[in-house]
């Protein structure tokens, strides 16, 4: 198993000025690991002109605090996930004059920074772990749980880092996309309860897992694009070459991301 940091995606369509979806606690380590984000003149500078967030979970947020060298960008995310940075005191390290606030609707079509379009689209799922009280709802669409669509020229590439479900509107989406990342937070539902590192099962999580009749591999089976699982919990066996999880991932045409994948549309 090569060990991996935690899900995020760097996108470009000039080679220039990059666009990241969500900005995870090791953001730090995938720069320093990733020259074209790196400051390329001087000692600041950043490529870094936009962050599009898919929701307001720990690992979708926090690395916004990697970003508070006074280097400007947008910050795009829906109304809903911009209140709940609003009322962390934290996130007011990230000064107004710099970092441009930009609220979305799901379907609302937006200019990214460099030539790319992106929408963001809602996908079943749930408010995020720290903000839950009793039970969450999960089979719905909400407003703290989003997938990005993002495209330029002829190129189209859709990215679902969590889902619950998939509804048939985001099975539109991802069969007309060149390249799918999709959660795979979990191969199996139950893996965690079993494995003793967790007492909820993966849909209770808001994920749904790669396998069974209702899991990811055989619902989106009809894809014909490049598909590859991310956001891949470390007890997840699909993380070990060879694997008997593996094997089966990869023969129905699935790849599994790994640090510095580098994916040209």
């Amino acid at each position: 198993m090569r060990p991996r940091t935690q899900a995020g995606l760097a996108v470009s369509a000039d080679g220039a000025t990059w666009a990241l979806f969500n900005a995870s606690p090791d953001l730090g380590q995938q720069i320093r690991q990733c020259k074209p984000l790196q400051p390329q003149s001087g000692i600041r500078g950043s490529p870094i002109r936009s962050v599009v967030l898919t929701g307001a979970e720990i690992d979708q947020v926090v690395g916004l605090l990697s970003l508070r060298e006074r280097e400007p960008f947008t910050l795009f995310a829906t109304p809903a996930t911009l209140r709940i940075l609003a009322d962390s005191p934290v996130f007011a390290a990230l000064a107004d004059e710099v970092v441009t606030r930009h609220p979305v609707l799901p379907g609302e079509r937006l200019q990214l920074p460099g030539g790319l379009q992106a929408e963001i689209f809602a996908t079943p799922g749930k408010i995020p772990l720290y903000l839950e009280g009793g039970t969450p709802e999960l089979a719905s669409e909400t407003a703290t749980c989003a997938g990005i669509e993002v495209s330029a020229a002829n190129a189209r590439m859709v990215y679902v880092p969590g889902a619950a479900a998939v509804t048939s509107a985001m099975m539109d989406r991802l069969r007309s996309a060149d390249v799918v990342f999709f959660d795979g937070t979990l191969f199996q539902d139950d893996e965690m309860i079993k494995t003793g590192t967790g007492s909820k099962t993966g849909r209770r999580m808001g994920h749904m897992p790669i396998d069974g009749e209702s899991g990811s591999l055989a619902l989106l089976r009809s894809l014909t694009g490049r598909r590859i699982f991310i956001h891949i919990n470390n007890t997840n066996p699909v993380l070990v070459d060879g694997s008997r999880e593996r094997l089966e991932v990869e023969r129905s045409g699935w790849e599994i991301a790994e640090d510095g994948l580098e994916v040209v549309l």
